[in-house]
C-alpha cells in the first residue's frame, strides 16, 4: 500500500503523535486512513469514529481509547496496546490484531470476519462482538444496524433483536430459537439451516429471505409477518404457517402494508 500524500499541518500533527506529543488530541471522525502511526502513543487521543482502515498501528499504545465506530478494516493492529480501549461498534474485518493486548477492551457490536486476526487464545466469539460464529445468546440487539452482517453459525438463542436491521445478512445455520424477532428488518437475508424455533416474527419482514432448510416450528406468533418471494420455504412448513389463525394471517405488516395470508400466496 501507498503511503498517502499528506498535507502539511496533518503530517506535523502525526510526527508529533508519534513522538507522543498529542496529548489530548481529539480526531472525531478524522481521516487517517492508511497512516503510519507505527509505535505512536495513543493513550490521550480521541478516536471516536476515525477512519483507520489500512492504518500501521502495531505496537502503538491505546490504552484507554476512545475508539467507538471507528474504522479499523485492514488495520495493523500486531503487537497494539488496547488495554480498556473501547472499540464498540468498530470495524474489524481484515484487522490484525495478533499479539495485541485487549484486556479489559469494550467490543460490543464491533464487527469481524474470517479474516480477521486475533490474539492467540483470545475469546472473541464471547466478546459481544459481530461475525462469524459469535456467541450472541441472550444479547440485547433490538435496533442494531447489522444489515449485511456475516452471522453464520452464531449463537443468538434468546436474543432480543426486535426492530434489528438484518437486511441481507448470513444466518446460515444460526441458532435463534427462542428469539424475539418482532418488526426485525430481513429482507433477502440468508437463513439456509438457521432455527427458527419459537421465535416471534410479528411484523417481520422475510421478504425474500433464503429459508431453505430452515426449522420453524413453535412460533410465538407471525402476526403481520411478510413472507413474499421466500425462498427455500418447503410446502409443508408453508401449510403449518397458514395454518394458523385468522387473528395473526389476517393483520397487515405495517412497513409493506401486505396481510400475512397474503404474502404466503394464499
Amino acid at each position: 500500500m501507498n503511503s498517502p500524500q499528506l498535507s502539511a499541518p496533518l503530517s506535523e500533527m502525526l510526527t508529533a503523535l508519534k513522538a507522543g506529543l498529542g496529548n489530548h488530541e481529539d480526531l472525531y471522525r478524522f481521516d487517517l486512513q492508511g497512516v503510519d502511526l507505527q509505535g505512536a502513543n495513543l493513550s490521550q487521543v480521541s478516536l471516536l469514529g476515525a477512519h483507520l482502515s489500512g492504518a500501521i498501528l502495531c505496537e502503538a499504545n491505546l490504552q484507554g481509547v476512545d475508539l467507538r465506530g471507528a474504522d479499523l478494516r485492514g488495520a495493523d493492529l500486531r503487537g497494539a496496546c488496547l488495554q480498556d480501549a473501547c472499540l464498540n461498534r468498530a470495524a474489524l474485518q481484515k484487522a490484525n490484531l495478533s499479539g495485541a493486548n485487549l484486556t479489559g477492551a469494550k467490543l460490543q457490536v464491533a464487527y469481524y470476519d474470517r479474516e480477521t486476526i486475533w490474539p492467540e487464545g483470545y475469546s472473541y466469539k464471547s466478546s459481544g462482538a459481530i461475525g462469524p460464529g459469535a456467541n450472541l445468546a441472550g444479547a440485547y440487539l433490538s435496533t442494531a444496524n447489522l444489515r449485511d452482517a456475516d452471522l453464520q453459525g452464531a449463537n443468538l438463542l434468546g436474543a432480543y433483536l426486535s426492530g434489528t436491521d438484518l437486511t441481507g445478512a448470513n444466518l446460515q445455520d444460526a441458532r435463534l430459537s427462542g428469539a424475539d424477532l418482532r418488526l426485525v428488518y430481513l429482507t433477502g437475508a440468508y437463513l439456509r439451516n438457521a432455527r427458527l424455533n419459537g421465535v416471534d416474527l410479528q411484523g417481520a419482514d422475510l421478504r425474500a429471505a433464503d429459508l431453505s432448510g430452515v426449522e420453524i416450528d413453535h412460533l410465538q406468533s407471525i402476526a403481520g409477518a411478510d413472507f413474499t418471494l421466500v425462498q427455500g420455504l418447503s410446502e409443508a412448513a408453508r401449510a403449518m404457517l397458514l395454518s394458523r389463525k385468522a387473528a395473526e394471517l389476517d393483520v397487515w405488516n405495517p412497513y409493506t402494508r401486505r396481510t400475512t395470508r397474503e404474502s404466503l400466496g394464499s
